[in-house]
């Protein structure tokens, strides 16, 4: 088969299988690196070159370094301080909430800033008495927004920034996506603000969070605790509740109120069987039986994994909640050198990333395994199985081949129409698959047309990472679009009325203003 047919064909069942959702997106991506092997396309080393490629490695770190932020409570604390100075109003509440989630987003990327503010933002939003339909997609698109504030903000950035430094133009500053990223975010922020209210539906979501406070109220009422019964939530001890499932070795035991566990780890503050609360010191425990455990965090968690308990709430989950916890000043010191190798230019990107990555692991704030599972797998595969395709798409010339097509649409017109077209293409991809992988796929195509049209590949590269993130207008156009779907009560129609216009004033900026900072 001729490579650019197969190439073409590649990407045209690639779409398919992105659009369609039925199969996981690591298996796509993956697929598509075998495909172009198996066709004689790429070779063995070309076809895998995604997976150690330093773009996926420093975007691999990123994940270990918001995870560091997340699970010592810098984010919490962050936005607890933040939105406590917010009020209960709703339109002082939505701009400080967008405006934080963006500047969140620019160091964590958009996904780590949504999971991390999503759960703070519904308990606001319940404890003012305002929908949450009316919060969580300004959350979700003022992230997007955020994304172009600094290169860490998405994978695109990065992605982009690497092809114009390989095809002739340079690579972008940690802080110049800065220069269409503060204005777009003004922008959204202004636009959610004054036309929000009457685009967005009036609904509360069936995922409620939790909220800390409220949750240590509940456990002292229904274990009839005091207030000066120990510590109930700090930074360093915890309480979790677990229950005794059937065939528990624990059944049997005699326990009471104030009694160590048997390694000496953690006290029972209190027991309840059913509604009765179990007083005494000659109570055995039965299945179905409630405890209240107290003790460090890495015990409470290390606990809740055995096998003679089920846990209520998970350790880890109400950790995170507790504002500035164990680790939260080496993971803050950790970022701001990252941020400083990065905005500096000392070191390459992955080496900045991996370097912080490591010291995260070294100091303890996060363990080797914590880190491994803080990284998205399926976005690591995604990128590294798709660098592939974009790979195929210069060396075969197919890149070169669409770019024809669209300067035949386009004729002699100028740039500006060619970016136009180009970036409405982007636009309608972006909303059926990921925006990443719309990305790798369109980037060598952008580069063939600012070649023909002899004109500098920088407003292009960048003109698309801005479009790239206009991923408005469905729930499935990206993660974040669809981790406030159901806590927001959203349906899958409701995106594109708020996020059509937004979209059109992204298409504005990439065309119009990019080409102004960053002359063709």
């Amino acid at each position: 088969m001729d490579p650019v047919v197969a190439t073409l064909v590649i990407l045209g069942l690639a779409i398919v299988a992105f659009a369609s959702n039925r199969l996981p997106l690591g298996v796509v991506s993956i697929g598509v690196s075998l495909a172009l092997f198996f066709t004689g396309v790429l070779s063995l080393a070309q076809a895998l070159a995604g997976f150690g490629d330093p773009t996926v490695l420093f975007i691999a770190s990123l994940f270990v370094v918001s995870e560091s932020l997340d699970a010592t409570g810098v984010t919490a604390w962050a936005g607890q301080k933040v939105i406590a100075r917010a009020g209960t109003k709703r339109l002082s509440l939505l701009i400080v909430i967008c405006v934080l989630v963006a500047a969140t987003t620019a160091l964590i990327s958009i996904n780590g800033a949504v999971a991390a503010l999503l759960p703070l933002v519904v308990v606001v939003a319940a404890r003012a008495g305002i929908k949450t339909s009316q919060l969580l997609m300004p959350l979700a698109f003022a992230a997007s927004a955020g994304s172009l504030l600094l290169l860490t903000g998405t994978p695109v950035n990065i992605i982009v920034s690497e092809f114009a430094a390989e095809n002739g133009g340079r690579a972008f500053g940690y802080l110049e996506f800065a220069l269409v990223g503060v204005p777009l975010v003004i922008v959204t922020v202004a636009f959610i603000a004054l036309f929000g209210r009457r685009l967005l539906p009036e609904r509360n979501g069936g995922q409620m969070p939790l909220d800390l406070v409220r949750h240590a109220r509940l456990l002292r009422q229904q274990y009839s605790l005091t207030l000066d019964t120990g510590v109930i939530m700090s930074p360093q001890n915890g309480v979790t509740e677990v229950v005794i499932p059937p065939r528990s070795p624990l059944i049997g035991t005699k326990v009471y109120s104030g009694m160590a566990t048997p390694d000496g780890e953690l006290v029972i503050l209190a027991a309840r069987r059913g509604d009765d609360e179990l007083k005494g010191r000659d109570v055995v425990i039965q299945a179905g039986d409630a405890l209240l455990l107290q003790g460090s965090w890495d015990e409470l968690t290390r606990h809740a994994e055995s096998a003679g308990v089920l846990v209520v709430d998970s350790p880890a989950r109400l950790r995170r909640s507790v504002p500035l916890g164990r680790g939260a000043k080496r993971a803050i010191i950790v970022l701001a050198a990252m941020v400083a190798l990065l905005a500096t230019g000392v070191v390459p990107p992955a080496v900045a990333g991996l370097l912080a990555a490591v010291a995260l692991v070294l100091t303890r704030t996060v363990s080797p395994a914590q880190a491994y599972r803080s990284i998205s797998w399926t976005t690591v595969v995604l990128i590294a199985g798709m660098i592939p395709l974009s790979t195929a798409f210069i060396e075969t010339g197919t890149a070169d081949l669409v770019a024809g097509w669209l300067l035949a649409i386009i004729g002699d017109s100028s740039p500006y129409v060619a970016l136009a077209v180009l970036f409405v293409l982007t636009l309608v991809l972006g909303q059926v698959i990921s925006n990443t992988a719309t990305v790798l796929i369109l980037a060598p195509v952008a580069v063939s047309l600012a070649i023909a049209m002899d004109v500098s590949v920088q407003p292009f590269m960048m003109g698309l990472t801005v479009i790239a993130a206009a991923a408005f207008l469905t729930p499935i156009a990206t993660p974040a679009n669809l981790m406030v779907m159901e806590p927001g009560g959203y349906r899958f129609g409701d995106y594109w009325k708020l996020g059509l216009p937004l979209s059109v004033i992204f298409l504005l900026f990439a065309v119009f203003y990019v080409p102004l900072v960053w002359p063709f």
